[in-house]
Order: structure tokens, then C-alpha cells, then sequence
């Protein structure tokens, strides 16, 4: 039967992938039309891509995407390596990407490089010999072989999450040692003295670095020393962020505020804080970094670092999809932090009648 809603034709095998000329035969239209109601359907009139439509379901077609991108040497795909999908911290960011890659026909490949160089480096590999056309990264930390891969290939690349002026790719972040330093003078503000800091590793990790600096940053124009400050790295994550909060105290029973690297790390310290009898703000003060929806639930709220995720990666998207068009490199853009001062932060307690004392 030659038609799209009733059985399949006779010649056809069972094992043989449907071709676009099977669809526009059963369609009665040719295959340059078929083409056009796939590439860009606005063109076909309604009754002919209805017909074109229903061949496609009857057939189970999927375009040969492979053959058409090296027709035209392009996937229309992009790639994106987040250090993890444990937590929400990159999931504003990459949906927005996304969403601005889906309204300029493209299709996004995420991998996560579970924060190692080394596997990071793969993926990479990987996502420019499947063709991708460009790469959302994230922060500044990895070898020069992979940004020589990357200039050697022709692939637009940009780094977000980070913003830095010589760069070795453009940023489309912001500057997190600017943003932590910023929450840190507000914490010393309210007569903090005896701060703790809860870190990523900072190793491999850019980002981690440049809020650790941050912090010690705006102590040195309090006059504090740098060996006051209290620092415990950790990996990321609920657990994590409560044993590292009391390990500050074990270390610095005096401490009266704990910045954070982010804000699944200070809810953990949070919950730290409850399990040490601490109240927090009356006894002790927490703060994050992203303000993810995590940072207004939890109890008390947190007052964090508001990062610009959606913006950040829809002007990735943006930048990207520019570039491939172009052929032009992307351009970095700073982009503004600001402070969402909720109630884990206070005063500076008196700590010698508090449970620590």
C-alpha cells in the first residue's frame, strides 16, 4: 500500500533503515520536498507537510544526520563538560544554554568530568571527533595541549562560571575572587574575626582558588593575618560541608563565621552547626556561594553569592552560536554578582559563654 497510513510497501525489508526517497515515495512528493518539511517546515504548506509528516511516523525515518553534516560540515550539535551532575550548582546555567541552543536549531551533548583534568581532557576529545561545532567549559583549569587542540581544530570555545582578562579562552562568567571577596568585607562587616572557610579542593578546581583568595583578599584589608583564616577543602556536598564544619570547630573552637564555596557545602555546615548545638546567626554564621534554590529553603536561609546562571548560559549559547555562523571568536563578557543577604548571617557572637567556650 502506497500511503503513509496504511501498511508499509512490500519492498520494503524489515532490516532496511527507511530512506528519505521511501518517504517521499509513500508521501507522493519528491525528496527535495521531504527535505524541506525536515530542514524547515515554514516553507511547505500545511496538507503536503501533513502528508510528508505522517511518512515519517508510518516509516519510523530518522534523518541521516552524519551524511548531512559532512555535506555541509556541520553537526548543528554543541558540547558542554560540567564537573558534575551530583547537585544543582551548573543546572540553571546548562538549561538556559540549552533552551537559547533549541530557539537557534542546534542540539546540545553534555558530559560530566566528575572534576578530573584527565577525564575532562577525553571528553573534550571526544565531543570535537563526534563534531561538535563549538564548547561550553567550565572555569580555566586544564593543559595547554587542550587549548592547542582546540585552536589546532577550529573549534569556538568558551569558559564560563569564571571571568579572567588574559584568559586563555574567552570568559562568559564572572570573577570569583571580586564576588567572594565582596560577601567576605560583608561578613567582617557584622565583627567577624575569627572566620573558617569550607573549599573545594582547589588543586585543579579555578574556581575554588580564586573564592579562597577572595577571602583572604578582604581579611588582609581588614589588617586580619592570613593565618588566621581557618581553611578546610573538601569535596562538595551535603555530608561533606557538616564533617568540614566540625573539623573548623575541632581546629578554631572560636570561629564566628564560615564562608562557604557553595551553598550544598553551608547546608551541610548548617546542619554541622545544629549537630555542635550552634545557632546560627546567634552563635555562629554561615554563608554560601551560587544561590541555588537550596540557599532559600534551607533553615535558616543562606546568604550567598547570587550568581547569574540562566544569563551566563544563555549568553554562552549566544556567543557560540555567533561564532560558528561567523567564523568570528567569541568575545568575553564580565558579568555582575551581587550579595543575597539572608538569616545565616549576623553579628559577631560573644563565643566565651557559647556552647564552644
Amino acid at each position: 500500500m502506497n500511503d503513509a497510513t496504511g501498511n508499509l510497501p512490500a519492498d520494503m525489508s524489515r532490516t532496511r533503515a527507511p530512506t528519505l526517497a521511501d518517504v517521499a515515495r509513500i508521501a507522493g512528493v519528491s525528496t527535495a520536498t521531504v527535505s524541506r518539511c525536515l530542514n524547515d517546515p515554514a516553507r511547505v504548506v500545511g496538507p503536503t507537510r501533513d502528508r510528508v509528516m505522517a511518512a515519517v511516523e508510518a516509516l519510523g525515518y530518522a534523518p541521516n544526520f552524519s551524511a548531512r553534516a559532512l555535506a555541509v560540515r556541520s553537526t548543528s550539535t554543541l558540547g558542554v563538560v560540567i564537573p558534575t551532575m551530583d547537585n544543582a550548582i551548573f543546572a540553571r546555567g546548562v538549561q538556559a544554554f540549552q533552551e537559547e541552543l533549541g530557539r537557534n536549531g542546534k542540539t546540545l551533548l553534555i558530559a560530566s568530568s566528575g572534576y578530573r583534568e584527565d577525564l575532562e581532557a577525553a571528553q573534550i576529545r571526544t565531543l570535537v571527533a563526534r563534531g561538535a561545532d563549538a564548547l561550553l567549559l567550565i572555569g580555566l583549569h586544564r593543559g595547554p595541549e587542550i587549548h592547542e587542540f582546540l585552536r589546532r581544530r577550529g573549534v569556538p570555545t568558551v569558559a564560563a562560571w569564571c571571568y579572567a582578562p588574559d584568559a586563555p579562552l574567552p570568559c562568559i562568567g564572572f570573577d570569583n575572587v571580586a564576588a567572594m571577596a565582596e560577601l567576605a568585607r560583608r561578613v567582617l562587616h557584622n565583627g567577624h574575626r575569627r572566620i573558617g572557610m569550607i573549599s573545594a579542593p582547589t588543586a585543579a578546581n579555578d574556581r575554588a582558588r580564586g573564592r579562597v583568595a577572595g577571602v583572604r583578599l578582604a581579611m588582609k584589608e581588614a589588617g586580619l593575618p592570613d593565618d588566621t583564616l581557618t581553611l578546610v577543602e573538601t569535596e562538595y556536598g551535603l555530608d561533606t560541608g557538616r564533617a568540614a564544619l566540625h573539623d573548623i570547630l575541632a581546629r578554631a573552637p572560636q570561629t564566628t563565621a564560615v564562608l562557604c564555596g557553595n551553598d550544598v557545602l553551608a547546608v551541610g555546615a548548617l546542619r554541622g552547626a545544629r549537630e555542635a548545638g550552634l545557632r546560627v546567626p546567634d552563635d555562629i554564621s554561615i554563608t554560601g556561594f551560587d544561590d541555588i534554590d537550596i540557599a532559600t529553603l534551607a533553615e535558616p536561609g543562606l546568604t550567598t553569592v547570587h550568581v547569574p546562571h540562566r544569563e551566563m548560559g544563555r549568553r554562552a549559547a549566544q556567543a557560540l552560536v555567533a561564532a560558528i555562523e561567523s567564523g568570528t571568536p567569541p568575545a568575553s563578557v564580565r558579568l555582575a554578582t551581587d550579595i543575597r543577604e539572608r538569616g545565616s548571617l549576623g553579628a559577631a557572637a560573644a563565643v566565651a559563654g557559647s556552647p564552644r567556650g
